[in-house]
């Protein structure tokens, strides 16, 4: 009789946990203290005899002093979540047909998306790199749990995209997961600077950044890592309004597949690649006082030759040759030679405000 009337009461008035609760985890008999109160009817329970601080559900835990309850819950049945609870699954990831507005720019961010069991609880977090600018950058990622490196991943991040570079379990938020992050801006005129950022994630601080990403458009655990990767649109033409703007400035969102056919080296190589070079001898060599005309052109020509073929090879759209003024001899052998590349669609040299009349301004097909 006893056992039934504790069950009738425990289903008339549940148990509450205040911050400061003594509790005791059904499953492994661990006891702690509550220290936060978190969504989804989570717990921040700090365990004793350690320093570990984790999420719990509400129903996974009693209060400590209460041993009868104890006895009861031990052998009750683990009665399946509310439905409401229930996950969905994960949309596909494909290019999304609307049209994603940029009129404020979060920059780079990574977004842990959860993945639930039938039972409501966590399983493991896909991570996502999102790139809601218009500039394409290229990215170096690594993800460590104890100081201990799993998996590092680079390549290149097109604008307005998320790709999924990794996962996390839920039982690894307590191993003190790392992830440092490099980017760098594509631009034709050369890579832009090396942003560079190391995550610490705590999880006390995981649990309270839940916001709805850009272009995933679903709540998950958001950290903006750049924000200050400069979004510049064009400027309004004139007489036009504020939704004539916005459509013209909205950009297809995409959703690249988790592993890039793109050789990520070559990416690299072509967002640190600088478009312009100066032939100018003390430039190219120690001793050039000491060299002939003849032998100085021909280190000239050599540098250029090996400039040119890489352009090409990592198919930038235009560079920059400076050769000087001079008495033009230079200057018209690059040119010669220009004309007999077939991937030069064009060249010229005329005035520059960087170069004057000093350089020859090379443009690919």
């Amino acid at each position: 009789m006893l056992f039934k009337h504790l069950k009738y009461k425990i289903q008339l008035k549940p148990v509450l946990f205040a911050i400061g609760t003594k509790v005791k985890l059904i499953r492994t008999n661990d006891t702690g203290v509550v220290t936060a109160l978190l969504e989804q009817g989570m717990l921040q329970v700090s365990l004793d005899g350690g320093d570990m601080e984790i999420p719990v559900f509400e129903e996974d835990i009693v209060h400590y002093s209460d041993p009868l309850r104890d006895q009861v819950f031990a052998k009750a049945k683990v009665v399946p979540a509310p439905k409401k609870y229930q996950a969905e699954p994960p949309p596909p990831r494909t290019v999304s047909e609307n049209q994603y507005a940029i009129l404020r720019s979060s920059g780079v961010q990574l977004a842990f998306d959860p993945v639930f069991r039938s039972d409501a609880s966590i399983e493991k977090y896909f991570i996502f790199l999102i790139n809601d600018t218009r500039y394409e950058v290229v990215y170096d990622i690594a993800l460590s749990f104890n100081g201990r490196r799993t998996r590092q991943q680079d390549g290149k991040l097109e604008a307005v995209s998320a790709l999924q570079v990794g996962e996390m379990t839920f039982d690894q938020l307590n191993e003190s997961p790392e992830i440092e992050l490099s980017c760098w801006r594509v631009t034709t005129e050369g890579p832009g600077a090396q942003l560079n950022k190391v995550l610490k994630i705590k999880a006390k601080q995981f649990f309270s950044k839940v916001l709805t990403a850009p272009l995933l458009n679903r709540p998950v655990h958001l950290f903006r890592i750049f924000e200050n990767i400069k979004d510049e649109p064009a400027d309004k033409k004139e007489g036009e309004d504020l939704l004539a703007y916005t459509k013209r400035q909205a950009t297809p969102a995409k959703f690249l597949p988790t592993h890039p056919s793109h050789m990520p080296h070559e990416v690299r190589e072509k967002a640190e690649f600088s478009p312009e070079i100066d032939l100018h001898i003390e430039q190219l060599a120690e001793n050039w006082a000491k060299l002939s005309n003849a032998e100085i052109l021909q280190i000239q020509l050599r540098h250029f030759d090996a400039f040119m073929e890489k352009s090409i090879r990592i198919g930038v759209e235009r560079v920059f040759v400076i050769h000087g003024l001079g008495t033009g001899r230079l200057r018209d052998t690059i040119a010669t030679r220009l004309l007999r590349i077939p991937e030069v669609k064009t060249f010229k040299n005329e005035y520059h405000p960087r170069y004057g009349h000093g350089a020859t301004e090379v443009i690919f097909d």
